[in-house]
């Protein structure tokens, strides 16, 4: 693909009132959110429940692009059409999470870097015989005393212009997502500030790489007090706090930010969104979402393994994505909330 294919792609993903359902939970992830509903994680009930959410009606309204984890891009539906196959036809981009996961960091106590470069032009080259549009590469930069380091953060910034670069020749879209965790105690003015300086680290090095911003995406966090910070930062005060961040650190030529959840609730994450495109101004790329928990939370609640639930399940998930695209534009109310009465 040419830059102009990528942009194409990435702009597309990002249209308006529209972002990405994030689908790329790990087995031990999975395993987790299914047991919160006494669902064993079996290959079956990993496969059944994320057929609610690619073959909900509707949901290609606000749903750009899902990103897949490996297994979930080699699955198909009960009747034999590939998950690929069938957000596509929909007009939604399939993606798909290629790192290997963030790894203790030697010499960086208490740090961690991402791995899975080794071998990765063989595997996009596979992703995209299987489909795949896009790609997604996690970084996470933890806040503590005396963290991050300028080491883990080069580290980071590295391996994501580098994922960028292979993604990018292999003709996929790379989604570059450097995650300031909300663990910690440590206020919204100290995230801020991590968060404008990893960003501009990153950026850093993905000129250096030669990756093409206008077929790209950012995947950031939100600017967000510590989970143990005693004032919690409210809604206004953080949707000002990650504009400005972003204002001040994200070059124009990025199509879109699509907004990691964080742990968020899923209403919570909606009105943060909101707000910041409530605040107007003349901002040069979209603000979007990239949910995972905050889409699928109340979908695995009133699904619950059971088959009987599936219809009910998607309005779950329709409900969401309707709420997260008005957020889009700034319109989600409070009241939108009530709307949903398939539970």
């Amino acid at each position: 693909m040419t830059s102009t294919d990528l942009a194409a792609v990435a702009n597309g993903i990002v249209a308006p009132g529209k972002g990405i359902l994030a689908a790329d939970e790990s087995h031990p992830t999975m395993a987790k959110r299914l047991s919160t509903i006494g669902v064993e994680s079996t290959e079956d009930n990993r496969r059944a429940y994320r057929a609610i959410l690619f073959t909900t009606p509707g949901m290609e309204a606000h749903i750009g692009g899902v990103i897949l984890f490996d297994e979930t891009l080699r699955q198909a539906t009960e009747e034999g059409t590939r998950f690929a196959e069938v957000l596509v036809t929909a007009g939604v981009a399939p993606g798909i999470k290629v790192d290997m996961g963030a790894k203790p960091m030697g010499g960086c106590p208490g740090e961690k870097v991402t791995v899975g470069l080794d071998g990765l032009p063989e595997r996009l080259a596979e992703y995209v015989d299987l489909g795949a549009r896009f790609t997604k590469w996690r970084a996470v930069i933890a806040i503590g005393d005396g963290l991050p380091s300028d080491a883990c953060i080069d580290a980071n910034a590295g391996a994501l212009a580098r994922f960028a670069r292979a993604s990018q020749d292999a003709g996929l879209v790379p989604i570059v997502e450097p995650e300031v965790l909300m663990d910690g105690d440590h206020s919204i003015e100290r995230c801020e500030e991590v968060t404008g300086h990893t960003l501009d680290r990153v950026y850093e090095a993905l000129a250096a790489e030669n990756v093409a911003l206008e077929g790209t995406l950012l995947k950031p966090n939100m600017v967000l007090s510590g989970t143990d910070y005693p004032r919690r930062a409210g809604i206004d005060e953080v949707a000002e706090a990650t504009v400005r961040c972003l204002a001040a650190h994200v070059p124009a030529a990025v199509p879109g930010i699509v907004f990691l959840s964080g742990g968020q609730g899923d209403v919570e994450a909606t009105a943060h969104l909101n707000e910041m495109n409530a605040l107007g101004g003349d901002l040069p790329w979209e603000l979007s979402f990239s949910f995972g928990r905050a889409l699928q939370a109340p979908v695995l609640a009133v699904w619950g393994g059971d088959a009987a639930n599936a219809d009910k399940a998607g309005r779950a998930f329709l409900h969401r994505a309707r709420c997260n695209g008005a957020a889009r534009s700034g319109s989600y109310t409070a009241a939108m909330e009530q709307d949903f009465v398939g539970a």
